[in-house]
């Protein structure tokens, strides 16, 4: 699918800026089945970042040796349990977490879900975030979103993630179109 792709950077100003002294490469994806439900993760954290629940788009750190297509199905394997067609890149955001020194580079793909099986979560992800999986229509996934701005770094999902869930969302509108 030819599109242009959504770049968009992003600044942090839920806490000062000291230092960036990382990058994070990081591969997510909005995920949607056939009856156009889509699938994210909810995080229960208390952290450095403040207690929070939050809706996010599975994905995570892209590690040494992986491309990008790679790291996305591993992604959404661990995550979310899923099989997946990856049908288009939706773009890059690029966000800054201020608080723990971090720019974030987060490749987006738009990808349906091809089968259903075991999630394989971290010992983190179960213990620390107490992920979850979301099947949302995208009315309520944007209502998600909006729940979520309470706190800072619910703010800062949102603001990475809204604009991303809504190009996703066109991107389907021309497929159907086809």
């Amino acid at each position: 699918m030819n599109h242009e792709e959504l770049l968009l950077n992003l600044k942090d100003n839920e806490w000062p800026l000291t230092i960036i002294d990382h990058d994070r490469l990081i591969a997510r994806a909005i995920v949607v089945d056939a009856e156009e439900n889509f699938y994210f993760v909810r995080a229960n954290r208390d952290d450095d970042f403040g207690k929070a629940t939050l809706i996010e788009t599975a994905g995570g750190g892209v590690e040494t040796g992986e491309d990008l297509d790679t790291a996305i199905r591993r992604e959404l394997k661990e995550e979310l349990g899923v099989d997946v067609e990856v049908i288009s890149k939706i773009g890059v955001v690029s966000d800054y977490y201020n608080l723990i020194h971090r720019h974030n580079i987060n490749n987006y793909f738009l990808c349906k879900v091809i089968a259903f099986g075991e999630k394989h979560l971290t010992k983190d992800e179960i213990e620390d975030f107490h992920l979850s999986t979301l099947k949302l229509k995208y009315e309520d996934a944007l209502a998600e979103y909006e729940k979520c701005r309470c706190t800072s770094l619910g703010r800062l999902v949102a603001n990475r993630e809204v604009p991303v869930l809504k190009r996703a969302r066109d991107l389907l509108e021309e497929l159907t179109k086809k």
